[in-house]
């Protein structure tokens, strides 16, 4: 009987290790969860299926990028937004619908670092952290540093400096300013409310304004990001727009792709955008607008609080060489 015995259990536990072996041997099914773009958090890619093939991109969604110079842009679909607010300054209305192309913008405003590795003088009033944003930069400093910066990474740059006003190419493929709509689309990183993340109160949680800044410009990226993974967009600096500045252009303004009105050719104002280190919350919203002279003219350009990040316009092959790495 205990001869019986165990010649059954040899024979269970072979059967059992047969069964374990044919399981093991079978790929377990495997299920995809689409992801989900969180605005704070791009959209992470899918591991390679081999070392020689770049991840896959998902162009829909807001997705972190390097530069060929190593700074961080994040790259964002095109889509459609309402820009300008009903419940503003009389130049924020009337709210419309306006479309835009995919673009990608700065993850941080141009700091001291960036702007003297153009070679290019550094006129800003607070230079002692160089991860500080730039201050004090003409309209035009602002250009020559994106022709500089496209220079150095081989791309074409957008301004033409032969002509007065250094004339826009848009569909060169170097660095230049937004528009005022690309700006706004940014900073609103899909909502309609005044603010991203919701009301005023959270305002010190994202930004350097009247209330927190001390009267004076921040290191970039200690607060939080937009929701598209944008720093600073409200408050520490201001940013120039390529736009003219016209307080009746929204009653007219283009439905797709909007580039400001023509320049009037004296006493020009441009866009400036997201409110400085001394703006009130109200000057900080998504929508709030102010024109400001260049200062090209000026040899006494006091003006602490104008800054800038750059944008462009990439083409599809571009992603893979430029992805972030993910963190």
């Amino acid at each position: 009987m205990k001869i019986r015995s165990c010649i059954s259990r040899l024979a269970l536990a072979l059967t059992l290790g047969l069964l374990c072996s044919c399981q093991k041997s079978e790929p377990a099914a495997q299920t995809t969860t689409p992801a989900t773009a969180t605005a704070a958090t791009p959209t992470p890619a899918s591991a390679p299926v081999a070392a020689a093939k770049p991840a896959a991109i998902d162009a829909t969604a807001p997705v972190a990028i390097v530069t060929k110079s190593g700074v961080e842009m994040i790259y964002l679909p095109g889509g459609e937004f309402q820009m300008g607010s009903s419940q503003g300054n009389p130049d924020e209305a009337p709210p419309h619908k306006v479309k835009l192309t995919a673009f990608a913008m700065d993850v941080f405003p141009v700091t001291h670092e960036l702007f003297t590795k153009a070679q290019l003088p550094n006129p800003s009033h607070w230079q002692d952290n160089p991860k500080k944003p730039v201050e004090r930069v003409r309209w035009r400093d602002a250009k020559q540093y994106c022709n500089e910066r496209s220079l150095l990474e081989g791309l074409t740059p957008c301004y033409n400096e032969k002509t007065p006003e250094w004339v826009c190419d848009y569909a060169a493929n170097g660095y230049r300013l937004p528009t005022e709509a690309e700006w706004e689309y940014a900073a609103r990183a899909g909502s309609e409310a005044d603010y991203d993340f919701g009301d005023s109160g959270k305002l010190r949680q994202f930004g350097w304004f009247a209330d927190n800044s001390e009267a004076k410009t921040h290191v970039v990226g200690q607060k939080k990001p937009n929701r598209w993974g944008l720093h600073d967009m409200y408050g520490n600096v201001s940013h120039w727009c390529e736009d003219v500045y016209s307080p009746t252009y929204y009653q007219g303004s283009p439905a797709e792709d909007p580039t400001g009105p023509p320049s009037p050719g004296r006493d020009v104002k441009r866009v400036l955008r997201g409110g400085s280190w001394k703006s009130s919350a109200d000057m900080c919203r998504a929508s709030f607008r102010q024109g400001q002279r260049t200062g090209d003219t000026d040899a006494c350009f006091y003006t602490d609080f104008c800054g800038f990040r750059c944008v462009r316009r990439l083409a599809p092959g571009e992603f893979a060489n430029l992805r972030a790495p993910a963190k």
